[in-house]
């Protein structure tokens, strides 16, 4: 069967994706960001999975104000990556699994979860920039994608228990799939920042960090935060985190931290990643 063995969270910072694609990534200002992935990047390519489930949001590439679905599950073949404005990047085009995301679909619907099914869906910087964090700049992604989107944008978005509670739900789905392979999970987005207004540029370390310490101390705690606490202590961005909890969700009950890393500033926010595997 197929199982979900290990999770990892990070921001998705359009500004990393373009110090990648310009080759700024050893510039004085980026380099102590990028020099912390390299330990992540080794980790996954160890780790070697099969699918990696992409937890992300988007950014009015594929939805607008027109259509807003809270989850959509991307069930073709490819995504393209999307033109937000300045062209899409020059990165590889995400090969999906269309026999794993159908199962999901389907799957996560009769276990009452309303996911919205996309046959065909761009994806933008919220998911191709989690894949350069993790992976470089390959020719192709080393492994088949399933993205999977999150309403973070329009108010009402899911709650944390909400998404806690579908991550639950994917990793009964994955491990009912006939299939043997190996399973990651990403959550992305995040971490403290606003965009506009008064507290633009507005970052909380203690909360980013608390936030990275529930992630394997007190997850129940994370669950309980309301759509107030984000706004007041993480800025009117901070939401995104709530897609870090359908990762760890889909995990074990009983997980190790393997690696982390949190720098600030990246553009005009903070930056983090966490890697997290099931204990045997």
């Amino acid at each position: 069967m197929a199982k979900i063995i290990a999770g990892l969270g990070t921001s998705h910072v359009p500004a990393i994706g373009a110090a990648m694609d310009h080759d700024k990534t050893q510039t004085p200002y980026w380099k102590p960001l990028f020099d912390g992935y390299g330990a992540a990047r080794e980790w996954l390519a160890e780790t070697n999975p099969d699918v990696v489930i992409v937890v992300f949001n988007d950014h009015a590439s594929a939805f607008s104000l027109e259509l807003i679905p809270t989850f959509t599950i991307g069930v073709a073949p490819e995504f393209q990556p999307a033109d937000e404005g300045y062209g899409p990047r020059q990165v590889p085009v995400v090969e999906g699994h269309p026999r794993l995301a159908w199962h999901l679909a389907e799957s996560l619907i009769l276990d009452e979860f309303d996911m919205t099914i996309a046959n065909e869906m761009p994806v933008d910087h919220g998911l191709t920039v989690p894949l350069s964090i993790a992976c470089g700049q390959p020719e192709a992604w080393p492994f088949k994608v399933i993205p999977l989107a999150v309403n973070v944008v329009q108010y009402p978005p899911p709650t944390g228990h909400r998404c806690f509670n579908l991550g639950r739900a994917i990793r009964r789905a994955v491990e009912s799939f006939d299939e043997d392979l190996k399973v990651v999970i990403f959550g992305t987005g995040g971490m403290s920042h606003q965009l506009q207004g008064e507290r633009a540029g507005l970052v909380n370390k203690a909360f980013d960090t608390a936030f990275l310490d529930g992630m394997t101390g007190d997850v129940d705690r994370l669950t309980k935060l309301s759509h107030t606490e984000y706004l007041r202590e993480a800025g009117s961005e901070g939401i995104e985190l709530v897609m870090w909890l359908i990762m760890r969700g889909a995990l074990a009950d009983d997980v190790k931290e393997v690696y982390r890393h949190y720098h600030i500033p990246a553009s005009n926010t903070a930056a983090g990643l966490i890697v997290l595997e099931n204990q045997p």
